[in-house]
């Protein structure tokens, strides 16, 4: 079964910005540690404030599936629900 690569881009408002910095750090630890995580890295463009991307390396949908139903990604979802987030998610497959 191939890898799945989930890139995840968060446009944030800039007065929220350290808001939901912060709540997206408290996600890295605890994602690292679960069953199927190869790689959970959060990134900060450099060129616009509020965009955040999280590059996630998962061994398989089902065990991602389980992660994005995880304790820690319903308190992060309830600790951002008053902020205008855009978020955009791409489920991807490595190509040699």
């Amino acid at each position: 079964m191939p890898l799945l690569t989930v890139v995840a881009n968060f446009q944030v408002p800039s007065d929220q910005t350290d808001h939901v910095k912060t709540e997206l750090e408290k996600l890295l630890p605890i994602s690292r540690r679960e069953d199927g995580c190869i790689q959970y890295d959060l990134h900060e463009n450099l060129n616009d404030d509020g965009h955040f991307l999280l590059y996630e390396t998962w061994e398989s949908r089902a065990l991602w599936e389980r992660h994005a139903k995880a304790p820690h990604i319903s308190a992060f979802l309830k600790a951002t629900k008053d902020v205008d987030v855009e978020l955009t998610v791409h489920q991807m497959k490595h190509v040699d």
